[in-house]
């Protein structure tokens, strides 16, 4: 039998590599630009993938190729000259999807390379007996990294390529079926969820003495709308502080000045959540692309022209996000009356349905709690969410010399497949800007 030698240049060192998958077979004739196999990726996520075949003098040679290029490669290259034997082709080894999806140290032990004074990551073993190989997903290190990241589980993925190898392409595919609910019905997931690992069971009685109680209504349906928001969008938090020194001042003035009507019951008592929400309208008038709702496919964006504010509101029974609606025109004193109204209703347990409907932008304020930054879950189909920490007093640089501010902590959670962080960074600097000068709500 003739076995012919593909080269492949710069693998970083190592002195063997893995033959994941043959794409040849016997009597097949290669032409300029054939992918002969591929191999274990060796390389960190930054090297440009690919690899192709081309002859020359008899010799097949595999020659690093840019992934766009070519999508059907999966390899990546990395450092330095090693050979590749090619003989008549053998079936692929078998890899067991959980080996492929455990921690790294869970599959092998990195050492370090004296020579490189890099970490040397040996091939990971598989245990073949563990499952079938024709149940077992077949896809490239990449794609299983791919999926991974996305929480996808690729024995639901159909794959397109030759043998059913599935590809990047497949993967996002199966995404954006999944969040148009297309898969839901393949699969029998519930609401476009993707496949998770059984929730540990456990006899917590076996560890010493325990009680039980149902999870509350509220907390249920909260619980699922948290976790499936939490799940599919891709969430990064701003953080950035605000100067309310002047603003607080004029919050206790105005209290101070109501104190009758107050005590009465005839006007509520100011607090900063007023203020907050007529600064995210400021925000949302600005930088409209913040007043937004992203649809199920991920396709069609849908900017609106109200401004609906959604407040979120601790009740003894969980969590729930009354609105308060055309914020855009209503006063910092309407306001305050119409989110005490609500406030209550929400702890008394008797919140309409369409008074937690319509929001465009909802804000979450611990300050009355405590903390100094957090990160709130995005409320779907809204695509920001403002956090609001306690504020504290501190020295700050004035030109001339430190002085005390009032500070107030703002953590801007975002849907990263509508906004990117310059746009965060500039929403959250202008709500800053307003809070710390508050005549800016009247430009």
């Amino acid at each position: 039998m003739a076995v012919r030698e593909a080269t492949v240049p710069d693998i970083g060192g190592y002195d063997d590599v893995p033959v994941i998958e043959v794409l040849i077979k016997v009597g097949d004739t290669l032409s300029e630009g054939a992918i002969v196999a591929l191999i274990e990726e060796a390389a960190n996520a930054s090297t440009p993938a690919g690899a192709t075949a081309s002859r020359a003098e008899g010799e097949s040679t595999v020659a690093p190729k840019a992934e766009a290029a070519n999508a059907k490669t999966e390899t990546a290259p990395a450092a330095s000259p090693a050979k590749l034997e090619t003989p008549s082709p053998a079936p692929p080894p078998a890899k067991t999807e959980a080996a492929a999806s455990a921690p790294l140290s869970a599959v092998h032990e990195s050492t370090l390379d004296p020579e490189a004074g890099a970490p040397h990551v040996p091939a990971a073993v598989f245990d073949a007996a563990r499952v079938l190989p024709e149940q077992v997903p077949h896809a490239s290190p990449a794609v299983r990294a791919f999926a991974r990241e996305l929480g996808v589980d690729l024995s639901r993925v159909k794959g397109s390529e030759r043998g059913g190898r599935i590809s990047r392409e497949n993967v996002s595919a199966f995404v954006k079926d999944a969040l148009g609910g297309a898969a839901s019905a393949a699969t029998g997931a519930k609401g476009g969820e993707f496949s998770v690992i059984t929730w540990p069971k456990v006899d917590f009685a076996r560890f010493g003495e325990i009680t039980t109680e149902p999870l509350a209504k509220i907390r249920k349906i909260s619980g699922a709308n948290l976790a499936r928001n939490w799940a599919m969008i891709p969430h990064v938090t701003q953080f950035d502080r605000a100067d309310i020194t002047g603003l607080e001042a004029l919050r206790v003035e105005l209290n101070e000045e109501n104190a009758k009507a107050i005590a009465k019951g005839a006007l509520p008592k100011l607090t900063m959540l007023a203020f907050l929400v007529k600064a995210v309208v400021a925000g949302l008038q600005k930088f409209p692309g913040f007043n937004a709702s992203l649809d199920a496919a991920g396709e069609t964006l849908t900017l609106k022209k109200y401004f609906h504010i959604g407040f979120a509101a601790d009740t003894p029974n969980g969590l729930v996000v009354p609105v308060i609606r055309d914020c855009d025109r209503k006063g910092v004193m309407q306001i305050a009356i119409e989110s005490g109204v609500l406030a209550a209703k929400a702890r008394d347990g008797k919140l309409g349905p369409a008074e937690m409907s319509g929001g465009c932008f909802s804000i979450s304020s611990l300050g009355g709690i405590g903390g100094t930054a957090f990160t709130p879950i995005v409320n779907a189909p809204e695509v920001a969410i403002l956090g609001v920490s306690k504020s504290d007093t501190q020295p700050v640089w004035n030109g001339a010399e430190f002085a005390p501010r009032l500070l107030l902590p703002l953590s801007l959670s975002y849907d990263h497949r509508v906004i990117d962080g310059a746009a965060a960074a500039r929403f959250t600097a202008y709500l800053a800007q307003v809070l710390g000068d508050f005549r800016r709500v009247l430009l």
